[in-house]
């Protein structure tokens, strides 16, 4: 508080009006001495400057210290209420606008080790508490403080001296927004370790699962297969009884643990180092053994975490396994997800989904379908094959397109209704938002996040929701779904679409038309078969061959024109090659029609690089940059994706980035290598 904003009233400016009514009175004596004599006048003329003059400086120099004892007498004023304060068993001081300490009760200096006569900045004890924190408009109601290895939480109540003053009779402001600040500390250090040793010693449930157990046991010899099961018991026993968890086989390839949450931090610290080191039993297996784990954290109940861990172990399998879920009450984080996904030599579970979806299928009379926003031909290829299968039944299905790219021009103009196909086969968001009710099925193809799906609105309207999807699952997943068919190994959504139609029905026929667009998201997918490509990838395009799907025909429609050529060759120019071996380049959108497309084949084209182990295009379309990354084998994008939002597989991958400028995006993408890189998550 400043002392030039309190003014005196009362007796007490009465008081302190005294020596200016004497200089007063002096002078008329003075005015009439010189009336008498001139130099006895002038002497007394002296005499009053020199009085005033002392009056004056003696009223500056102690007005600031009268009025910090006016404050302290005002606040108080009453002998009770001092020795209540002063013997109060919480630690309690009195602090200015400025942070100056002005008093403290008896508690307060036996905690800090001062006396009643320390009035120096409140910043000199507990340096959090700055003089900016004391002055902002909205007071911090509470801070928390460290002294001498004892936790305290500060509470700040301001006293504003309007209130104190309006019944004083002795001081009144000038300014009615002069307040002090009330500090009470309440030691918390005790039952901060309470509750710290009741955090630690809650239980976390796990779930273990070994992803190709069966694959592993049967690349090997039947005499080494109970010392393969064996040895992989050993290092997952071993890992966790480490940290005095429980451990129990469930079954023959799953394991359920339970620990103490303390141990959780130690487990994220190494990096859940049981991935890689089950990777090293060998006894003759040509293919490494790979576990997802699945751990549930900070719920209110046990059964609460072993529900988490179950989420987490879907999760971790949805993802492609080999790699940990951790979900701890809403935060999600996930571990490893460096190795490749293994293809499943069986057909059982595409032959499971399939006739889920045709009872799903009999039980609707409408079904709409939808894929990702700016659709690419593998979401059209795998809208066109469940089209087909809707229409085998009688159905009426329709598919939510809303901007037709020049890449997707040529399979659109196959079905028109002079090719015998509805008028209404194709809609827009508001046409789907209309016809869409309880009634309908929505099936999702080629995604399956919610917020980048062609409608996000539609997934809100109460419809049963059916998903098949090849990308890797993130935390963001479509809630709630009557069926659920996501396959990371799988090349394409078409890939997994042409699975079920040959266990849908017997008498499905498609057209060679038909058969083409989904050859052709295949074909697009693999990037003509040469990534993400294994024998069930060839075995769906030789049975799209056999329905009538044309090679020749197909490469026609997915030829480029010459202004998408020369800026995918631009792309390739412009690189920039980070650390020798991530190139990073920008797609320029002037005159080129699909430009996210040109993207994601220009970063194709610079795997074939020498020294190139990881691509990534940027492309700025309709308000958002739009990220494409690859890999060959040594980087896994996915993961890389997943840091700025996106999603993917461990070579094919994708983001989207707002509120930032391209250059600014170039700059996420370094720094996010940086740190990855240091934190050995890839490696150069």
């Amino acid at each position: 508080m400043k002392s030039n904003n309190v003014k005196f009233k009362g007796r007490l400016r009465t008081y302190f009006s005294w020596p200016l009514i004497l200089t007063i009175a002096l002078i008329f004596i003075d005015i009439l001495v010189y009336m008498k004599d001139i130099t006895s006048g002038a002497v007394i003329s002296v005499f009053i400057v020199v009085y005033f003059l002392i009056i004056l400086l003696s009223y500056i120099h102690n007005k600031p210290l009268l009025v910090q004892e006016m404050v302290n007498f005002a606040t108080q004023y009453a002998t009770v209420q001092k020795q209540l304060l002063y013997e109060f068993e919480v630690p309690y001081a009195l602090i200015d606008y400025n942070g100056k300490i002005l008093w403290l009760n008896e508690q307060f200096m036996e905690l800090t080790g001062k006396d009643k006569k320390y009035h120096k900045s409140i910043t000199t004890i507990f340096p959090l508490l700055t003089r900016e924190l004391l002055q902002k408009t909205e007071m911090v109601g509470s801070v928390n403080l460290t002294l001498e290895d004892r936790t305290y939480r500060a509470v700040m109540k301001r006293i504003y001296f309007d209130s104190m003053t309006q019944d004083s009779s002795i001081l009144v402001l000038e300014q009615d927004s002069e307040y002090l600040t009330a500090l009470y500390l309440f030691d918390e250090t005790e039952m901060n370790r309470y509750i710290r040793e009741n955090e630690e010693e809650k239980m976390v449930a796990g779930l273990v699962y070994i992803d190709n157990y069966d694959e592993a046991l049967d690349s090997i010899e039947d005499v080494k297969r109970s010392l393969l099961v064996a040895l992989i018991d050993r290092k997952v026993n071993k890992y966790f009884t480490e940290i005095d968890a429980l451990v129990r086989k469930i079954e023959k390839d799953k394991y359920f643990v339970v620990f103490k949450y303390k141990y959780l931090a130690k487990l994220r610290e190494d990096r859940f180092n049981l991935l890689e080191d089950v990777k090293t039993v060998k006894v003759g297996n040509e293919m490494a053994v790979t576990l997802s784990i699945g751990i549930g954290a900070s719920g209110v109940s046990y059964n609460q975490n072993y529900e988490y861990a179950r989420i987490s172990i879907d999760l971790a399998l949805g993802r492609g396994g080999d790699q940990v879920v951790v979900r701890e009450g809403e935060e999600i984080s996930y571990y490893g997800g460096k190795a490749k996904q293994v293809e499943r030599n069986t057909r059982v579970k595409a032959r499971v989904k399939a006739h889920a979806l045709r009872e799903i299928l009999e039980s609707r009379e409408h079904v709409v379908i939808m894929g990702h926003s700016i659709s690419d031909v593998d979401a059209l290829g795998a809208a066109i094959g469940v089209y087909c299968a809707a229409r085998v039944l009688g159905k009426k299905a329709q598919i939510v397109l809303n901007t037709v790219t020049s890449s997707l021009r040529p399979f659109v103009e196959c079905f028109t209704s002079d090719k015998g196909y509805p008028e209404d086969l194709f809609i827009r968001n508001e046409e789907a938002l209309l016809i869409t009710n309880k009634n309908t099925l929505v099936v999702v193809v080629d995604v399956n996040r919610p917020s980048y799906t062609e409608c996000p609105e539609l997934l809100k309207r109460g419809a049963a929701v059916c998903v098949f999807d090849h990308h890797r699952q993130s935390s963001e997943v479509i809630e709630n779904p009557v069926l659920s068919y996501v396959e990371p190994y799988a090349s394409s959504a078409c890939e997994m679409i042409a699975e079920v139609l040959q266990y849908f029905t017997e008498n499905i026929k498609l057209e060679p038309g038909e058969a083409d667009c989904i050859y052709g998201g295949i074909l697009m997918d693999t990037d003509n078969f040469m990534t993400k490509t294994g024998v069930r990838t060839f075995e769906a395009a030789a049975y799209l061959r056999r329905a009538g799907a044309e090679v020749t025909r197909v490469r026609k429609m997915l030829r480029n024109d010459m202004a998408d050529y020369k800026a995918r060759a631009e792309v390739v120019r412009r690189a920039e090659v980070y650390r020798n071996a991530f190139a990073i380049s920008v797609c320029q959108t002037e005159n080129v029609a699909s430009p996210t497309i040109v993207g994601a084949q220009a970063a194709n084209e610079l795997l074939n690089i020498v020294g190139i182990k990881a691509s990534f295009v940027l492309t700025e379309f309709q308000g958002k940059i739009y990220v494409s990354s690859r890999s060959i084998d040594e980087i896994n994008v996915q993961i890389i994706m997943e840091r700025l939002g996106g999603g993917g597989h461990l070579n094919m991958a994708g983001a989207q980035l707002t509120d930032c400028t391209i250059d600014e995006a170039v700059r996420i993408i370094k720094d996010t290598l940086d740190e990855m890189l240091k934190e050995g998550d890839i490696q150069e």
